[in-house]
C-alpha cells in the first residue's frame, strides 16, 4: 500500500507563490505516475498536473505557465510549485498516484491512491 501525505498549503495573497509537497510512504513510487488534483467548494474535482516516471508532464490549461510539477526520486516526494496565484486557485489540493499512469491518458489509466488534501487559499 502507498500512503500519500500533502503539506505546504496555507493562506497567501494573489500574486504570491507557494510550493506543495507530497511525501509517499509504504513503497517506492519511482515507477508511478504522480499528480495533483484540486477541488473547490461546489465544483468537481479537476486535474492540475501530472508527471510520469520518465519525466513527461501534463498541465491543465488554467495553470500552464504558472505551476511546475517535479519529483525527487531519492526522497520519494512530488512537488507542485505554484506562482502568480489567483483567487480562483483556491481549493483543496490532493496528491494522487497511479501504478502505471494517470488521467488524462489511455482508458486503462486510473488513480490508485489519494492523499487527504491540503488547503490552499488565495486572497484578493
Amino acid at each position: 500500500q502507498v500512503q500519500l501525505v500533502e503539506s505546504g498549503g496555507g493562506l497567501v495573497q494573489a500574486g504570491d507563490s507557494l510550493t506543495l509537497s507530497c511525501a509517499a510512504s509504504g513503497r517506492t513510487v519511482s515507477s508511478y505516475a504522480m499528480g495533483w488534483f484540486r477541488q473547490a467548494p461546489g465544483k468537481e474535482r479537476e486535474i492540475v498536473s501530472t508527471i510520469r516516471s520518465g519525466g513527461n508532464t501534463y498541465y491543465a490549461k488554467s495553470v500552464k505557465g504558472r505551476f511546475t510539477i517535479s519529483r525527487d526520486y531519492a526522497k520519494n516526494t512530488v512537488y507542485l510549485q505554484m506562482s502568480s496565484l489567483k483567487p480562483e486557485d483556491t481549493a483543496i489540493y490532493y496528491c494522487a498516484a497511479g501504478r502505471y499512469c494517470l488521467p488524462p491518458g489511455p482508458v486503462e489509466c486510473q488513480t490508485d491512491y489519494w492523499g487527504q488534501g491540503t488547503q490552499v487559499t488565495v486572497s484578493s
